[in-house]
């Protein structure tokens, strides 16, 4: 009989809240756990340990019958909107079926609602009878977007919703999304890598390195302040519009480490460029140094 003897910690001591109408973005590279963190959230995935509260309710250990009322309140847009929709579908039943598994509304209203919610997210109304193939790829999200908001939610994850779209359809979805915020009150977790994108709708930003948060705080602050050597590279590699303006680029050595054999100390420290022997042993706690503004450094808790 084979036994386990090493453990994927996807997600590890990770703490945040997402207030009313706020969005919070969370950042990091591939693999880092931010989907899991999620999916989770979700309850798509079960959670091994560790706490999830919504609205002052713990729901971690909730079967699927208890969680039904809750999953009302917590939708999800994912990645690919064509591999999240149903190709044997019509978009009149994708967007229907929401209403039926929490047996809302009469067929005549379910109809109707549908048709309302199309045209909310910018679609006429004469597409309930047509498939998912038969849009492009911004409709498609336009199409996911309309599924996640229609049983009035009060939180959205947010899996990378626009990462698979062009550039100029990218804008008009997170504009989009903007103000069906501002209308709905919805929360927000924003999960990306893509930091620009991140600045454009988040009020505050979470960066996420091997499972853990390393930085935290307002956007603004953040971007304005990266404290965090990680942050500091990511923040560098942002694009910049102006072919005249020099970056200083603050580039990271290596390849991110493997999950189930993580360094010691600081996960981030074999890649560190500002690293100290204490990194190397120590784990550094994620500290407030500013209000509002936290960050995992050995180096700036020394400062």
């Amino acid at each position: 009989m084979l036994r386990t003897s090493k453990f994927n910690k996807a997600v590890d001591d990770v703490s945040f809240h997402i207030m009313p109408g706020e969005t919070l973005g969370l950042v990091g590279e591939s693999g880092c756990g931010k989907s899991t963190l999620g999916r989770c959230i979700a309850r798509l995935y079960q959670p091994t340990a560790g706490s999830i509260k919504f609205e002052g309710n713990e729901i971690t250990g909730l079967g699927s019958r208890a969680l039904m009322p809750y999953r009302q309140h917590i939708q999800m847009i994912f990645q690919d909107p064509m591999e999240s929709l149903n190709s044997r579908h019509t978009i009149g039943d994708i967007l229907e079926e929401p209403f039926i598994i929490h047996k809302i509304g009469d067929k005549v209203s379910r109809k109707k609602r549908v048709k309302e919610l199309l045209e909310i997210v910018g679609l006429p109304a004469r597409s309930v009878s047509r498939y998912p193939f038969e849009f492009s790829g911004g409709q498609r999200q336009r199409i996911c977007i309309a599924r996640s908001i229609a049983l009035n939610p009060k939180l959205i994850i947010c899996d990378e919703p626009v990462s698979a779209l062009d550039v100029s359809i990218q804008s008009q979805i997170l504009n989009l999304m903007n103000d069906l915020q501002q209308e709905f009150n919805l929360s927000y977790l924003f999960i990306a890598h893509d930091l620009a994108v991140v600045k454009h709708i988040s009020d505050r930003i979470a960066i996420m390195y091997l499972g853990r948060i390393v930085e935290s705080g307002e956007g603004q602050e953040i971007y304005k302040n990266p404290l965090h050597p990680y942050t500091r590279s990511l923040m560098s590699a942002i694009p910049v519009p102006d072919p005249h303006r020099k970056i200083k680029r603050q580039i990271i050595s290596g390849d991110v480490p493997s999950p189930i054999n993580p360094p010691s100390g600081c996960t981030f420290h074999p890649r560190c460029p500002e690293v100290i022997d204490e990194c190397k042993y120590k784990v550094p706690s994620l500290e407030t140094i500013t209000q509002g503004h936290k960050a995992s450094c050995h180096l700036i808790a020394k400062a």
